[in-house]
């Protein structure tokens, strides 16, 4: 017969050994409905495009963020925990004839508007033709012998950023040959929210080419479609356009860019505040560029430096060989803890602009007037009109675009 003592101290054991197991097998469910929950970028999905590009001459437009994920053990740092979509493709015999480099070409390394010259990349032997330099957009030379072109670039929602631009110039490059273009997508930071000034088709350029507002609040598979359903490309002609889309992801998910879309976009806040502070592109107000805080921080040596208790001094850096006034005390503000953003804010500009000690300094007007997409803006801002009432007059020209928007939007 069993000791009661015995007894007792197995049926504790038992019950220990039980919730343990219990315990572990719903962690492992909890990650697995995490993992099933996470957000699928179409890179991902390589069984709904692979079967589009067995035994086609590919092109690709990518960059350093064109990259499909894969599951790793986050305690081992020595394994990188994505594969980049040109390297994946060719382990899996895929014929990729050519890359096409955006802005700040294919490994990210060139500064905002340098030009990106034609090569080889070091690592695969592809030839790599510039998007960013001789010309922008493929020529048709450029795309003989192609059958399929894949674009697969992270965008960050904002109408200035020119990946956008590139991808419609492509398009339209494609359509006029005939040859059928195929995005990957991939969820937009700044996709929870539309705001900003809309373009006005005069000022139309490689900052602008069609239509909408600063702030889009679109994937860039959405957005191609629009392009192409909207007659935007030359001509009104149409791509032949196959968008992979994302999966568990909507307009409100929060997306944490694992790799810097361009240099001078290091982190999250600086993704989120890019479409107020990128503003300051257009002026000769240094936005962080020339620091480890770019776009999170303002400031001018002619900014009043009794109005500030913060300065910074901009030095040439990675992405950033000449930033504006290098070398230079800079007076203005650090939002490097400014909490998420769901509008387009013109309070730091109006500041900006208020506490200049000379305010023809502030606005380099060709530029401003291309990163606004309207020279309202600058006049507006001059002639002292508050935060408020220069976005309601926004309001017309963003209800019309939202029901342009609602007709393209593939997710919530």
């Amino acid at each position: 017969m069993i000791p009661k003592a015995i007894a007792a101290m197995a049926i504790a054991c038992g019950n220990t050994l039980k919730k343990e197991k219990d315990s572990t097998a719903l962690e492992l469910s909890e990650t697995k409905k995490q993992q099933d929950s996470a957000i699928v970028v179409g890179a991902n999905s390589t069984e709904e495009y692979l079967p589009l590009l067995q035994e086609k001459k590919v092109g690709v437009v990518a960059n350093q963020t064109s990259i499909i994920f894969k599951h790793h053990n986050p305690e081992d740092s020595t394994i990188k925990p994505f594969t980049h979509l040109v390297d994946s493709l060719l382990s899996l015999n895929i014929d990729i004839e050519k890359v096409f480099a955006p802005e700040h070409g294919f490994r990210g390394m060139a500064d905002a508007g340098e030009h990106v010259k034609d090569g080889t990349d070091a690592k695969t032997g592809i030839p790599i033709i510039s998007l960013y330099g001789k010309n922008r957009k493929p020529t048709s030379s450029q795309l003989d012998s192609l059958d399929i072109v894949v674009f697969d670039i992270q965008d960050v929602g904002v109408r200035f950023y020119t990946y956008i631009a590139t991808m419609q110039l492509v398009m339209e490059a494609c359509a006029e040959k005939g040859i059928p273009v195929l995005v990957l997508d991939r969820p937009n930071p700044n996709g929870h929210y539309v705001d900003g000034p809309t373009m006005e088709i005069e000022h139309k350029g490689f900052l602008g080419l069609t239509p909408i507002p600063l702030v889009y609040g679109m994937t860039i598979g959405e957005y191609a479609h629009m392009i192409n359903n909207e007659g935007w490309l030359e001509n009104g002609i149409k791509a032949d356009l196959t968008v992979i889309n994302l999966r568990n992801y909507n307009h409100n998910s929060v997306y944490n860019i694992p790799v810097r879309p361009s240099p001078n976009l290091p982190n999250q806040t600086a993704i989120n505040l890019y479409p107020s502070l990128g503003l300051f592109e257009g002026t000769n107000i240094n936005a962080g560029r020339g620091t480890e805080s770019q776009f999170q921080r303002y400031g001018a040596p002619f900014l009043d430096s009794t109005s500030y208790d913060f300065s910074y001094t901009p030095k040439p850096n990675f992405g950033s060989k000449n930033p504006k006034h290098s070398e230079k005390k800079c007076f203005g503000k650090d939002l490097s803890s400014w909490p998420r953003m769901s509008e387009v804010s013109l309070k730091w500009l109006i500041d900006a602009y208020n506490n200049a000690t000379d305010k023809k300094l502030v606005f380099n007007r060709g530029g401003f007037t291309k990163h606004a997409g309207t020279e309202k803006l600058q006049q507006q801002i001059e002639a002292g009109l508050s935060e408020k009432e220069i976005k309601e007059s926004w309001q017309k020209d963003l209800n019309n675009f939202r029901k342009i928007r609602s007709k393209y939007l593939l997710y919530n």
